[in-house]
C-alpha cells in the first residue's frame, strides 16, 4: 500500500513520517530526493548549470550553490518557474522509481511518499490515500515563530503561501492530530496501523 504524506509548516510532517518508519513504514522523502537529483553527475545539476550558469555550482567540489541560485530565482518568478521545470520532473520520476523498487521489493510494506506540496502539485491522485499531519493554524504559527525565531507577521507570511491547513484536513482520508504531546500521535500512528492492518 503506497500513501501520501503531507501537512503544513510546522504540523509535525518530519514526527509522523518518522514515526511512521519506526513501525515498519517505508519513506521515500521528497525534499531528500530533491537534495539527490543534484548531487555531482546527475543530469538535473547539469540542466540546472546551463540554465542559470557556473556561476550556481561551487568550483572545489562542483556541488549546487544554493546561496547563489536562490539569489537568481527567489527574486524572479519567470526564473523560478524555470528552476521548477527542470527539479520537478527529475524529482517526480526518481520517487516514483524508488517507490516501484519498494513496491517489488516489499509487497506488503507501506509505503509513505511524504512530500510538502502534495495537494498543490496535484499529485494526490497518484496514492491510494493521503495522510494529513495537522495542527490548528494558531499552534502552526506559535510553533513556527518558535522554530525559525520570526515574528508573528512573518509566521502568518510563510504559512499563507501554502494552502490552508484545514483545506488539506478535510480533503485527507487519514488526518493526525498532532497538536497534543507526542504520546498522543503516538496513538494516533497506532490506531492508523491498526485499522490498516499494518501491524
Amino acid at each position: 500500500m503506497k500513501i501520501g504524506l503531507t501537512g503544513g509548516i510546522a504540523t509535525g510532517k518530519s514526527t509522523v513520517a518518522s514515526m511512521l518508519v519506526e513501525r515498519g513504514a517505508l519513506l521515500v522523502d521528497a525534499d531528500q530526493v530533491a537534495r539527490e537529483v543534484v548531487m555531482p553527475g546527475e543530469p538535473a545539476l547539469e540542466a540546472v548549470a546551463s540554465k542559470f550558469g557556473q556561476a550556481v555550482i561551487h568550483k572545489e567540489d562542483g556541488t549546487l550553490d544554493r546561496a547563489a541560485l536562490g539569489a537568481i530565482v527567489f527574486k524572479d518568478k519567470e526564473m523560478l518557474a524555470q528552476l521548477e521545470g527542470i527539479l520537478h520532473p527529475a524529482i517526480r520520476e526518481r520517487m516514483k522509481q524508488r517507490i516501484a523498487q519498494y513496491e517489488a521489493d516489499f509487497p506488503n510494506k507501506l509505503i509513505v511518499a511524504d512530500i510538502p506540496l502534495l495537494y498543490e502539485t496535484g499529485q494526490d491522485k497518484q496514492y491510494e490515500g493521503v495522510m494529513v499531519a495537522y495542527v490548528p493554524e494558531r499552534i502552526q504559527q506559535e510553533r513556527l515563530m518558535k522554530r525559525n525565531s520570526i515574528s508573528a507577521d512573518e509566521a502568518s507570511r510563510r504559512i499563507g503561501l501554502q494552502m490552508d491547513i484545514e483545506e488539506k484536513k478535510r480533503r485527507a482520508e487519514w488526518v493526525i492530530d498532532n497538536s497534543g504531546t507526542l504520546e498522543d500521535t503516538e496513538r494516533h500512528i497506532d490506531s492508523f496501523m491498526q485499522n490498516m492492518r499494518l501491524v
